[in-house]
């Protein structure tokens, strides 16, 4: 009996021996690791490298007239250039004579570019003229050759209709020139031929001369003039382009630009 206890005794004790063991080899070995952390997307916002001079179409007496804009320069330029547009014109270019047709607190919502085309939807309906506004500032973009709004596809040709036929695009109202002064734009007349003056005050124009675009007579055509001019000192300025009618002489499609004139 003595001998059996014994080897009841040896048992448990074997058996105790070996749980202590299993538990010494878990507590020491490594806690597993923690999970990697969740991907996340970056809101930061693009990075700005410089800026970029674009052009934005307000009106001139129901037609299309040139202002520029500075914007930084991100892949959301177009995004940018159309809110300079949606802010309007400023007071200078106001008293200039341009005003928009896009209705007041217009925002952007999304413009989507691919494959040439922006996508754009914007807070507020627009009539036909504030469209050929959008259409015309977001094709002069590189990147952009056609507008989709509010349903409808549109292309840089349809909004010749609401250009006038001289259209300046350097210098802006507002611009500061000095000599020699480039101008440069479209144009739509008769003999693809019209004038320009660069005038102080409206008074005897310091430099005259005629331009001679790409086409005409029905076809828009692009222009390129420089003018050579003095002056003493800063004075305000007025660049004047016109026609004349092919049947009396008359003016017309005259278009006044204010101008800085520097020495």
């Amino acid at each position: 009996m003595r001998s059996a206890a014994a080897s009841a005794l040896l048992a448990l004790t074997l058996v105790a021996a070996g749980c202590g063991g299993a538990d010494d080899e878990t507590s020491g070995s490594e806690p597993p690791p923690p999970p990697p952390p969740a991907a996340t997307t970056s809101t930061e916002p693009e990075p700005i490298v410089g800026a970029a001079d674009v052009g934005v179409y307000f009106l001139r007496d129901d037609e299309l007239g040139f202002a520029q804009r500075s914007v930084g320069v991100t892949p959301l330029i177009p995004k940018a250039t159309l809110e300079e547009l949606l802010a309007g014109p400023t007071a200078e270019e106001k008293e200039a004579g341009l005003t928009s047709d896009i209705p007041p607190n217009t925002e952007v919502v999304s413009v989507d570019v691919a494959n040439a085309t922006a996508d754009v939807e914007l807070s507020n309906p627009l009539d036909e003229l504030g469209t050929m506004q959008v259409v015309q500032t977001l094709t002069q973009l590189e990147t952009i050759e056609r507008v989709r709004l509010e349903g409808r596809e549109y292309a840089s040709a349809d909004t010749e209709d609401a250009l006038p036929a001289i259209l300046v695009e350097s210098p802006a109202p507002g611009a500061t020139v000095t000599s020699p002064l480039t101008i440069r734009g479209t144009a739509n007349t008769f003999e693809a031929t019209f004038q320009v003056e660069l005038r102080r005050d409206l008074a005897k124009p310091l430099s005259k001369d005629f331009v001679t675009a790409t086409s005409g007579n029905g076809t828009r055509g692009t222009f390129e003039k420089t003018l050579d001019f003095t002056v003493d000192r800063e004075r305000p300025g007025t660049l004047v382009v016109y026609e004349n009618s092919a049947e009396d002489g008359s003016v017309m499609s005259e278009v006044e630009i204010p101008v800085t004139i520097r020495p």
